[in-house]
């Protein structure tokens, strides 16, 4: 499926490995390295399909990688293929529904990779065909939130249709700084923000020219989020630049005695649309755990 030559629908459908429900398909999905051999060209996927189907997650004009999961049969004869398509900075899972025909009729949009370190995301497929997409949450006191919606295929309308939806919990929760622990021995390395949601957190790097941050920010009520986390290689004693091949955020770290500002560029893909990590955080009083850490 690699190349640009014309394909038959039975042979692309039958690139997708049977999978017999009960089926269960988590995020972790996203994150596999597949083989190239599995690659489905965009201009063999689109003598199918519409590129649409791939709308809102990937803007228009971006061809994402488009690799199979997997399909199953219903009763009724209607063929659902399980899919991933990915880019750099964006991961999304679909399921497409075919008829007995061999014709595209509908596009499910069933798991997209968020940045949060709390969650884990599934798809699960019944002996029935319905449809689950389910999210669970790792909150700050131990407990553990559960959301989920429900789909099924309507042939009459051509459409998933949301048949149920239990919301996941609307819990105030703690941020969890995955980075906490780390050492804390340079210079800058401290928690700087403002308010209980707003966290630049920086630790010491794998080496000496490096730092480790993490960051998690919500604006605008709560309606626009970030975070991100990796690694940023010192410039100067009062600067840092996090910046890695295929990723076309840049980051930039400028410290003074008691705070950091952030200035980024393309950044777009770790938060939303209507907000920046632009900004200056004051750095936090240590707490008791994090001297003991520091020593």
């Amino acid at each position: 499926m690699l190349g640009d030559e014309k394909v038959h629908v039975s042979d692309f459908i039958d690139f997708f490995q049977t999978l017999k429900p009960p089926i269960q398909l988590g995020d972790t999905l996203l994150l596999k390295k597949e083989k190239d051999s599995l690659l489905i060209s965009h201009k063999v996927f689109t003598q199918f399909m519409s590129d649409s189907v791939f709308r809102p997650v990937f803007a228009k004009g971006v061809n994402p990688k488009i690799y199979p999961l997997g399909k199953t049969i219903s009763n009724d004869g209607e063929t659902y293929l399980f899919l991933k398509a990915i880019t750099n900075d964006k991961k999304a899972m679909y399921v497409i529904a075919v008829d007995k025909k061999k014709k595209f009729q509908a596009a499910l949009t069933a798991l997209r990779m968020d940045q949060s370190n709390i969650t884990r995301q599934s798809l699960s497929i019944d002996r029935s065909m319905g449809i689950t997409k389910s999210i669970i949450r790792k909150n700050a006191d131990g407990t553990v939130s559960e959301g989920k919606d429900v789909y099924v295929f309507e042939p009459g309308s051509r459409k998933f249709i949301l048949v149920m939806t239990d919301a996941l919990e609307e819990k105030p929760a703690e941020l969890l700084n995955p980075i906490d622990t780390l050492s804390r021995k340079q210079k800058y390395t401290a928690d700087y923000g403002t308010g209980k949601k707003n966290l630049v957190s920086i630790r010491d790097g794998r080496k000496n020219d490096r730092l480790s941050f993490y960051i998690h920010f919500e604006k605008n009520d709560g309606k626009c989020v970030g975070e991100l986390k990796g690694e940023a290689i010192i410039k100067s004693t009062t600067t840092a630049e996090y910046r890695i091949d295929g990723d076309p955020c840049i980051l930039k770290f400028r410290f003074s005695s008691g705070a950091v500002t952030l200035q980024e560029e393309s950044c777009g893909a770790r938060r939303g649309l209507n907000c920046l990590f632009d900004g200056t955080y004051s750095r936090m009083k240590d707490s008791k755990s994090q001297k003991s850490a520091k020593k």
